[in-house]
């Protein structure tokens, strides 16, 4: 191995020592409540656009294995989340996915919409959790122990895994959505309310799939 390999080895462990280093760091809840048997994450993609559903993401991940890179969604690449989304399906113990669309984001409001979606996540599970860690909130209508933890997906490694889980899912049917609807290009913004999203809001009007009770301020 000559001098160039070497230091291309090294760097590659250093890089495989920190990430893993990571993992530890943002392990801390699951060896928390190790003793509490399964561990599910919990989280959420698309509480704020003016279109689309909510979805929410539940994931049991196995208790001796790592898989690398997990992170919050928000801070990874598409290509990296979609990577990495496949991964989890493969290796984890249980994934459940809950969809909440406009229309009864638009009954019930969003927060109770995110909630609902997150039962139904739980529910798709094909074993049942011993212990919920939360981004953040606490979900009536639970009868399993709840730990909710304020910006989790940074902090859990299993919460993270449910945003990546939830994420890709959400962006694949606003993927779809675009398809039916490309004059707002919801392929690229996802529903969110970007300046060419209201325009074409403004111009054309709401679609089916537009949250009404969040475009008041731009449609009458």
């Amino acid at each position: 191995m000559n001098k160039r390999e070497e230091e291309k080895k090294r760097r590659q462990e250093e890089r495989l020592k920190k990430e893993l280093a990571r993992l530890e760091a943002m392990s801390v809840y699951e060896r928390e409540y190790a003793a509490c048997g399964a561990i599910c994450g919990i989280d959420e993609a698309g509480r704020g656009p003016l279109a689309g559903p909510v979805v929410a993401g539940a994931v049991i991940l196995p208790k001796d294995e790592q898989i690398l890179y997990v992170n919050d969604s928000k801070k990874l690449s598409e290509k990296k989340r979609e990577l990495l989304y496949d991964e989890i399906m493969e290796r984890a113990l249980a994934v459940g996915v809950g969809i909440v669309g406009p229309e009864r984001i638009d009954e019930i409001n969003i927060l109770q919409a995110t909630y609902e979606a997150m039962r139904l996540a739980v529910g798709q599970l094909e074993m049942r959790p011993d212990i919920l860690l939360n981004d953040a909130v606490t979900i009536p209508g639970i009868d399993i122990q709840q730990v909710p933890i304020v910006k989790g997906d940074a902090k859990s490694v299993s919460i993270a895994a449910a945003s990546i889980i939830a994420k890709v899912t959400r962006d694949r049917l606003m993927r779809e959505y675009d398809q039916v609807f490309p004059e707002y290009d919801f392929a690229s913004n996802k529903g969110y309310g970007t300046k060419s999203h209201i325009e074409a809001l403004k111009a054309l009007g709401p679609t089916p799939i537009h949250r009404r009770t969040f475009i008041q301020h731009f449609v009458q």
